[in-house]
């Protein structure tokens, strides 16, 4: 069983995604919130293992919301609930450990798998979203210091070796460690291993900030 909180500030919203969720035996819906500031109170008790979470909320949104959530419960996967003007808010939540995004208005049956495929160890890369994230992660500083930040992470791609290219690549196309286990022919450890030295390499938060940064055409 899937344990799952959606936060959002209007009950309409997490009215329609409980009613979503409920036609799924495998997922339970174990709270709900209307900002990150309650959630992070609830989350004091009752631990979910998937939330989902609107990225703009008064009081606390959902990207200051995910930073605190990410370093107080690593293990609990955080799926940003965005529509299409939010470009920067989405980045600064992958930045701060979001394993990934999707949009409010996805149809039940993309909730459902995405909370499946995060819950797995896969990130969720919306491929209607992520060319505005690519495009935002470009706009967050200017054309110098972005190109200084590009050949600066270009160039760590060199300290990788074949196999963790190899990783890195398996990991910004969604594949879970399980499934990278069975296309390379690793242990689950192994991956796992390799995706934290990947990660502290190229100086990355998550394998979601992993795949934009791929996307941004370094690899």
């Amino acid at each position: 069983m899937i344990n799952v909180i959606v936060v959002d500030d209007q009950e309409i919203v997490r009215e329609g995604i409980k009613m979503i969720l409920s036609l799924d035996e495998e997922i339970n819906i174990l709270g709900e919130a209307e900002n990150g500031k309650q959630l992070i109170m609830l989350l004091e008790k009752a631990l979910p293992d998937v939330i989902l979470i609107d990225v703009r909320m008064p009081i606390m949104d959902g990207v200051e919301a995910t930073k605190i959530i990410k370093e107080k419960y690593k293990n609990v996967k955080v799926i940003i609930l965005t529509t299409f003007n939010e470009d920067e808010y989405i980045f600064k939540a992958i930045k701060n450990g979001a394993d990934g995004y999707l949009l409010k208005d996805a149809g039940s049956e993309y909730i459902i798998k995405a909370i499946k495929s995060v819950y797995n160890g896969a990130m969720l890369l919306d491929p209607e979203v992520t060319v505005k994230v690519v495009k935002a992660f470009n706009s967050i500083t200017n054309e110098k210091q972005s190109q200084d930040k590009f050949d600066k992470l270009n160039h760590k791609l060199n300290v990788l070796t074949p196999r963790e290219l190899d990783v890195a690549k398996l990991v910004a196309q969604g594949k879970s460690n399980k499934d990278i286990c069975k296309i390379l022919f690793l242990t689950e450890g192994t991956v796992k291993n390799y995706v934290t030295k990947i990660l502290e390499k190229l100086e990355l938060n998550s394998r979601t900030e992993l795949a934009v940064f791929i996307g941004h055409g370094e690899l």
